[in-house]
């Protein structure tokens, strides 16, 4: 995969993109990046790329003219790729949607500051819009640096155990089934019986459960999303029942 990073400020992404596993990604050759300031493209004398807006009101604009030249010379070249504007506008960030774009070839993330875009980058750019929550930040780096984060641990190859993505929480629809490793007894503090079994049957039926109940108390609203299993189901009814008494 190509991924390239429109920004103001380059520098931001250097230790997070030459560490840890997008480092190893870029080493087994599953994904390039390219972070480009687009102050570059700007074509007034001061390579100003934002001004006040049209009709009032507090804050800068970001001007259309410097995003779609860097947009351009990014495309020219490129067949269709995924142009993603980090904004708190956006669609919420969902695993769901780091795996639809983890299938793209080329990904190109604009990453705003100031008080907002230009509307005619928004209508005639980009292809998507994403928000990593409902709230605020200085700049659309940050948020281009999970999403980038959450696709990039996808693409094959770049995890060392293949299934390690596909249990993730929310890979299922439910969260992660709790953990353990050793020493099997801490201060008193015991693994479950059943991970020291050796019996993989009753050990993923035990994870099974635990994730819908760990999903049940902790993110209830993800249980209505998706069908449920018929065991999933009696599994539910029994922490209902439980929690009525």
């Amino acid at each position: 995969m190509k991924i390239d990073i429109l920004s103001l400020f380059p520098e931001m992404f250097e230790g997070v993109l030459n560490s840890s596993i997008l480092k190893k990604a870029q080493e087994k050759s599953a994904v390039q990046f390219k972070v480009i300031d687009f102050r570059a493209f700007a074509e007034n004398k001061h390579k100003k790329v934002d001004d006040y807006p049209y009709g009032g009101g507090a804050g800068m604009v970001l001007a259309p003219q410097p995003i779609f030249d860097a947009v351009e010379s990014l495309t020219k070249d490129s067949a269709s790729p995924r142009i993603v504007l980090m904004c708190p506008q956006g669609e919420r960030l969902t695993q769901e949607k780091s795996e639809e774009l983890a299938k793209e070839d080329h990904l190109i993330f604009v990453c705003g500051h100031y008080e907002g875009y230009d509307e005619r980058i928004r209508q005639h750019i980009v292809t998507d819009e994403i928000s990593i929550g409902d709230y605020v930040l200085t700049g659309g780096e940050l948020a281009a640096m999970v999403v980038v984060d959450s696709v990039t641990r996808l693409l094959p190859g770049v995890l060392g155990n293949a299934e390690s993505s596909q249990q993730d929480s929310y890979s299922s629809g439910l969260l992660e089934h709790p953990h353990y490793t050793r020493p099997a007894d801490f201060r008193g503090l015991k693994v479950p019986d059943v991970l020291l079994s050796g019996d993989h049957a009753k050990i993923q039926k035990w994870r099974e459960k635990e994730s819908v109940r760990r999903t049940y108390e902790r993110r209830p609203d993800l249980l209505d999303k998706g069908d449920r299993t018929s065991e999933e189901k009696q599994w539910l009814r029994g922490l209902e029942e439980r929690k009525g008494k």
